[in-house]
């Protein structure tokens, strides 16, 4: 479904990532692993067409996307779910998931309101709350939830625990596992490495903006000499 050839991304005269590839096939959970300052989040952005790269090609179902408009992508079937969530905090949650399928019709919109409502039952209970006052959690169950209204064939999500307690991270990691099971089709950037890892089908480790191991989630989770390499012995515990 997705194919990212040799992207080359530059911030001025800074090389955030080097000649990276990487692929998502339909119906996978594909990780992006690594310290910070990696290119986690700018290959995602670059994949989203927030980002041109410098040299190499985006594909989506074959057809090459690069440097495409963010809002292109989105009538796509591409998804963002940025990091720090970014909702709008003066809408409420109704309006924030409206925004969310803007580009559906009326009829669908109507539909997948229905569904956010009961897939995220907290944000139910919320419906008519400025989005300002969600707790982490709640924000950013309404932040998959807005990206989930344009009824997406790839979610790309950014550090979607960033920030979160302990039982929101559990929130959230249930959350992946249940759209997982709907054979949703996602690239996910998750700062708890060995947790995600033991979740995707497969994952890629970013290092200094370059992919440096790829194989089954479970491989490189299970990989502690990898993880001591280019993470540090900390994260192989799960907060990479």
């Amino acid at each position: 479904m997705l194919e990212v050839d040799q992207i080359t991304t530059r911030y001025g005269a800074i090389t955030a990532l080097h000649a990276a590839s990487l692929e998502v096939r339909a119906g996978e959970l594909v990780a992006l692993v690594g310290p910070n300052g990696a290119g986690k989040t700018t290959l995602l952005n670059t994949v989203a067409g927030l980002l041109r790269p410098a040299t190499g090609n985006v594909r989506f179902d074959g057809n090459d996307i690069t440097g495409a408009e963010p809002a292109s992508l989105v009538r796509a079937g591409l998804a963002l779910v940025p990091e720090h969530r970014r909702i709008f905090k003066d809408l409420t949650v109704e309006e924030n998931l409206r925004l969310g399928g803007s580009t559906a019709t009326k009829l669908d919109r109507l539909a997948r309101l229905d569904e956010a409502a009961e897939l995220f039952p907290v944000l139910r209970s919320k419906w008519t709350t400025s989005a300002g006052f969600l707790s982490g959690g709640e924000a950013q169950q309404l932040a998959v939830a807005r990206a989930l209204m344009s009824n997406p064939r790839l979610l790309l999500l950014d550090e979607p625990t960033l920030g979160l307690a302990p039982t929101m991270v559990d929130v959230v990691f249930d959350l992946l596992e249940r759209l997982r099971e709907q054979g949703r089709t996602m690239l996910v950037v998750e700062q708890n490495a060995t947790r995600v890892l033991h979740l995707a089908d497969r994952g890629y480790l970013l290092r200094t903006g370059n992919v440096v191991a790829t194989g089954t989630g479970a491989e490189l989770a299970d990989n502690s000499a990898l993880f001591d390499s280019f993470i540090g012995p900390e994260s192989h515990g799960g907060d990479a």
